[in-house]
C-alpha cells in the first residue's frame, strides 16, 4: 500500500471516528452515566472509599463469585505498614516490608531487638 493511500484510509477512519463519537457525545444515556460517575466518584472521594470498598458494600458475595480477592491484583493479602520512630534523631520511616534502606541502616547500628523496639504502630 502507498503512503497516500494508507494516509487516505487513516483519514476516513478518522472522519467516521469522529462522527461516532459526536453521536455518542449527544446520547442522553451517555450523559446520564457520566453524570452518575462523576457523583459516585465525588462521594467516594468524600468518604475515602475505593472502588473495591463500594462493590464489598453492595455486594458481599462477589469476591466468591469471581474467586480472586478485590482488594489485591495478585492474590496476596497487603503487608501491614510499620512506622517506626528513632528516639535519637526522631527521624520517622515507614515501610511495608524489612528491606527499608534507612531501616536496615537502623538496625546495622542499633541491632534488630532495639530498632524493633521504636516500633510506633502498624497499619493495614
Amino acid at each position: 500500500m502507498s503512503l497516500l493511500n494508507e494516509y487516505i484510509l487513516k483519514e476516513q477512519q478518522l472522519k467516521q471516528l469522529q462522527e461516532d463519537l459526536n453521536r455518542l457525545e449527544n446520547d442522553q444515556r451517555l450523559k446520564n452515566e457520566l453524570a452518575f460517575k462523576e457523583k459516585l466518584e465525588a462521594l467516594m472521594e468524600e468518604f475515602e472509599k475505593s472502588a473495591a470498598d463500594v462493590i464489598a458494600l453492595l455486594d458481599p458475595n462477589a469476591e466468591q463469585r469471581s474467586g480472586k480477592p478485590l482488594k489485591s491484583t495478585d492474590g496476596r493479602r497487603k503487608r501491614r505498614l510499620k512506622i517506626y520512630k528513632n528516639p535519637h534523631t526522631g527521624e520517622v520511616i515507614e515501610t511495608r516490608g524489612g528491606n527499608h534502606k534507612g531501616l536496615r541502616a537502623w538496625k546495622d547500628q542499633y541491632g534488630d531487638e532495639t530498632v524493633e523496639s521504636w516500633l510506633e504502630r502498624m497499619e493495614d
